[in-house]
């Protein structure tokens, strides 16, 4: 079992971006090593993604700028949870084979749209107990790492969307900011 995060630090909910914002859109820093800063940010976003609810969360998406993200695309209600922490992650490896999945974001609440990527890839990262780890995803968790690290790299899952639907679901996103906004 990977270790998600040290269960003695104290969580906070941090606001989630919405989409269309900048910070969406710039590639995120590597980590050079893992500090409490980190293991706390880890906490954090974990605490915010269930909170949300959602199955991943990567760190722009708090308007932090590092190469973190956490997921558990675990949907089972009876099954416990599988958070996992993943810092620096990149694919090693990806499937031939296609998969398309109706993807939704956090940061571009209530819109969705059909991405194909991949169907299973393995991923390499460094985990909170700074170790490397690596692991094959299939399915959702597949889906789901891919879609987080494309975050870290400012890409958004309406960018794999056609034009018309993309700019569709921008204008919906910058109404709904500015009815925030008034609210």
């Amino acid at each position: 079992m990977v270790k998600a995060c040290p269960k003695s630090l104290a969580m906070r909910l941090r606001p989630i971006l919405i989409h269309p914002d900048p910070r969406l859109k710039k590639v995120a820093q590597p980590v050079a090593r893992i500090t409490p800063e980190i293991e706390t940010l880890a906490a954090d976003m974990l605490a915010t993604m269930y909170e949300a609810p959602g199955i991943g969360l990567a760190a722009p998406q708090i308007g932090v700028g590092l190469r973190v993200f956490t997921m558990d695309a675990n949907r089972d209600p009876e099954a416990p949870r599988a958070p996992l922490v993943l810092v620096n992650p990149e694919v090693t490896w990806a499937s031939d084979t296609p998969n398309t999945y109706e993807e939704g974001c956090l940061s571009i609440p209530d819109q969705y749209g059909e991405v194909t990527r991949p169907a299973q890839i393995r991923m390499r990262w460094l985990g909170l107990d700074g170790k490397t780890h690596e692991r094959e995803f299939d399915e959702l968790w597949a889906t789901c790492a891919q879609h987080e690290l494309d975050h870290l790299d400012g890409v958004l899952f309406i960018d794999h969307l056609s034009a018309i639907k993309r700019q569709m679901i921008t204008r919906k996103m910058v109404k709904l900011k500015r009815d925030l906004a008034r609210a």
